[in-house]
């Protein structure tokens, strides 16, 4: 490596004098605006910090110069919407729901503000348009595990299933297989019996008579003699198509050999009970209240 300053014969550049296997550092000192520009970028960093909430502390932070708080205008914003809306959701809050679809003007409020809350708090599981996914009911169907009513609804809202709140539904599906209630064999006959409640498979495939007497036995007490469920149980009607987790042999086999036992969240305690009406409305009017 050498030390002394010479000039590129290729570029016409001067070099800074350093040079490694042959290959001479150029002296190109950056531009001028460049530097400028750079300069004033750390200037504007540093009225930023004096101006703006910058810098953590122990338990807060700095608050600025002009004491600005993006969050607290959100606050304020809110605040103002509620304060706005109040009278119309007092009156929301005061009508029973059956005047609320009844009137217009109500139903129209009820559900542009279930919608909203639905979007936010329901459609991660549900789907945006209530549509549901595997383990997730479809609330655009008629087929409700707890009633599809107003006040059916708004229960299940309220407080849930196996949420753990002491008004929530409780029903459960057991564990044949693993609570050794039942064989491997009169699991799997069971369960091609119920797939043939919906026509979804033929007699020629399991033992009719051993499957009528297995139900009989040990699933009708929820599901019904003739299986059509037990919405006071939150048992499904297995004759109609319509599958919470599935309807071929294996996720049935699955289903009777391990249950289920879903978790609808109790929203009482986290949305006010005029939101939860609103809800309420807005899930029955999706096409699916009964």
């Amino acid at each position: 490596m050498t030390e002394h300053n010479d000039i590129d014969y290729i570029s016409g550049r001067s070099t800074t004098g350093h040079e490694w296997d042959g290959i001479k550092e150029l002296n190109t000192p950056l531009p001028r605006w460049w530097i400028l520009c750079f300069y004033a970028t750390i200037l504007w960093a540093v009225g930023y910090w004096m101006v703006y909430p910058a810098w953590p502390l122990l338990s807060s932070y700095t608050t600025g110069v002009f004491d600005y708080s993006t969050r607290a205008n959100v606050v304020n914003d809110l605040a103002g919407l509620e304060k706005l809306r109040g009278d119309k959701m007092a009156v929301l809050g005061k009508a029973s729901l059956t005047e609320i679809e009844k009137d217009p003007a109500l139903l129209g409020l009820a559900r542009a503000r279930g919608k909203t809350v639905f979007a936010d708090n329901c459609a991660p599981c549900h789907g945006s348009g209530g549509a549901g996914a595997k383990g997730y009911p479809n609330l655009n169907d008629d087929d409700w595990l707890w009633g599809g009513s107003l006040d059916q609804i708004l229960q299940t809202i309220q407080f849930g299933a196996r949420s753990g709140h002491a008004q929530a539904h409780e029903g459960q599906m057991l564990a044949f297989g693993r609570d050794g209630i039942l064989t491997k064999t009169e699991i799997v006959t069971v369960a091609n019996y119920v797939r043939s409640l919906s026509g979804l498979t033929t007699a020629a495939k399991f033992d009719p008579a051993a499957g009528t007497r297995i139900f009989a036995e040990n699933c009708a007490v929820c599901h019904g003699e003739n299986a059509k469920g037990n919405q006071a149980l939150g048992a499904p009607n297995l004759t109609d198509r319509i599958w919470l987790y599935g309807s071929d042999e294996e996720t049935l086999v699955e289903t009777i050999s391990y249950g289920r036992a879903g978790i609808m969240p109790a929203w009482s305690g986290r949305l006010d009970p005029i939101t939860v009406r609103a809800l309420a409305v807005y899930v029955h009017s999706l096409g699916g209240g009964q």
